[in-house]
């Protein structure tokens, strides 16, 4: 059994097209910062500080907004009473 040459200039052909995909991947941004060390390092730090301020920002403006419609429920008088002190609280913080 012989190689059949059309076999081999597909394999050929296939082999080229691998190689140019594997540079095109090789040039991406994504792969560039995952091997230098650095700047993996520096983009990692300002991912976490992204999600930092945006997990406390969002959580200030959920606990905001729970705190006042905690504080317009009147007919719970442990409940509004308790968020009535915590927005008054907050004004007096605020001026």
């Amino acid at each position: 059994m012989k190689d059949d040459p059309a076999k081999s200039d597909d394999l050929s052909e296939e082999l080229r097209a691998l190689r140019a995909e594997l540079e095109t991947l090789n040039r991406h941004r994504f792969v560039r910062i995952h091997n230098n060390m650095p700047r993996l390092l520096a983009f990692n730090f300002a991912r976490g500080l992204a999600v930092g301020l945006g997990t406390v920002l969002g959580a200030t403006v959920l606990l905001s907004l729970i705190v006042w419609a905690l504080s317009q429920i009147e007919f719970l008088p442990i409940i509004g009473e308790w968020a009535s002190q915590i927005a008054e609280q907050m004004r007096s913080a605020q001026e």
